[in-house]
């Protein structure tokens, strides 16, 4: 074996095995299924936040441009416009903060690692990289940023949690209405809630640095509660993605005209 190649899984102290794994199952099938699933996600988000319009079907707002801070249109912007000018769609000014926290959260860092960087694809099977360095260097390193995506994706949350109360209107902005569409917002944010309060980060800022949790019942409590949520981190992770793209979907067919909300009262 050339001297180049004895690095990573192939270095001199790591079993001379030289198939790329022993296993005989379907080991292949995890990673593809979330190199399509994730990567159609990437290319629909794409498009949506690259389109600029039919974002908004009164009383909806699509997720993907919640807060609503650029050019919008007429009932669009809750929170004023400070960006009137900015030339590209609104959700370009909002979409690094969500997509930021995602990027680097370490559920979805597994994910994309085995599925697009096959670094490595399962467990037992050799990556095809002939070194590692983890996150220790440029541009891993700054998947450190994670925690601070955590307090920007809890102020996102609530004004998506905002967006909900909105909902309970009608096309008029009466009070007291409720469609599919706010049926589908509520269900949104609570998954939104459950990936966001699940979230390590979260875990460390209710309980961490905490040498004695007797003497903190509440954060100790809470911290109790995400530990707990932690479990299914991964699970909220591709609810919340199936469900954020439904809800922006279903805004998306009301404002070009190509569907009707259902109004249940």
């Amino acid at each position: 074996m050339a001297t180049q190649d004895r690095t990573g899984v192939r270095g001199p102290t790591r079993a001379g095995i030289e198939a790329r794994t022993l296993r005989e199952d379907r080991w292949w099938l995890s990673p593809l299924v979330t190199f399509v699933v994730f990567g159609a996600f990437v290319v629909y988000a794409t498009i949506r936040a690259f389109m600029g319009r039919d974002y908004y079907a009164s009383p909806y707002l699509s997720p993907f441009y919640s807060p609503c801070l650029g050019d919008c249109v007429e009932g669009a912007s809750d929170f004023g416009q400070p960006f009137r000018a900015f030339p590209l769609s609104a959700a370009l000014i909002i979409l690094i903060f969500p997509l930021g926290f995602r990027m680097t959260c370490y559920y979805y860092r597994k994910a994309y690692y085995r599925a697009f960087w096959l670094s490595p694809p399962a467990c037992a099977v050799a990556e095809p990289h002939s070194a590692y360095s983890g996150e220790t260097r440029f541009p891993l390193i700054l998947q450190n940023v994670h925690r601070w995506f955590w307090y920007a994706a809890v102020l996102v949350a609530m004004v998506l949690t905002f967006d909900v109360v909105l909902a309970f209107r009608n096309a008029e902005h009466e009070w007291g209405h409720v469609g599919l569409g706010t049926v589908l917002m509520l269900v949104n944010v609570v998954f939104i809630w459950l990936y966001t309060l699940s979230c390590h980060s979260c875990r460390h800022a209710v309980g961490g640095r905490l040498r004695h949790f007797s003497k903190h019942p509440v954060r100790y409590r809470l911290w109790t509660w995400v530990s707990k949520q932690n479990v299914h981190h991964g699970r909220y992770a591709w609810v919340s993605l199936f469900s954020v793209a439904l809800v922006d979907l279903y805004i998306w067919l009301l404002a070009a005209g190509v569907i009707d909300d259902v109004r249940f009262f």
